[in-house]
């Protein structure tokens, strides 16, 4: 089964995200890092396929977590989950890596769609119905 790290500081948004991934069939572990240090641990320890994180946290954001994952694993892709739109941000976290960049609010079948075309070929089942995550 195909694994996905979630990475953010609002547990609704993890739960949600959790709840929208897991109907398509993927494995979620979602999770707030304390510290930027506790990232190369968790990916070694789940395994993950690809990472997911928001932008906005407190002690780490979202290129502090793509440079983590580059450093533990350069092969696993990271995208970024934000309501953030800036073009230097944007700029920024793709130069260090970053493979796509999701706005909130995000419908469930657009955030499969981007998992999927990120990912490696694998039948994952088709969303259930179409919800809309809040901003945040």
């Amino acid at each position: 089964m195909t694994k996905i790290l979630v990475i953010d500081d609002s547990s609704l948004m993890r739960m949600l995200v959790r709840g929208f991934l897991e109907n398509a069939g993927f494995e979620v572990d979602d999770w707030l890092p304390m510290s930027i240090m506790e990232i190369p641990e968790r990916i070694e320890s789940f395994k993950p396929d690809l990472i997911l994180t928001d932008f906005r946290m407190p002690g780490v954001n979202g290129l502090s977590v793509a440079q983590a994952a580059q450093r533990a694993n350069a092969a696993i892709p990271v995208v970024v989950l934000t309501a953030l739109r800036e073009p230097e941000t944007e700029v920024r976290l793709l130069k260090f890596g970053v493979k796509r960049i999701l706005y909130k609010p995000i419908r469930q079948d657009a955030l499969v769609q981007a998992m999927k075309e990120l990912l490696p070929a694998e039948t994952v089942e088709a969303p259930p119905e179409t919800e809309e995550m809040p901003h945040g």
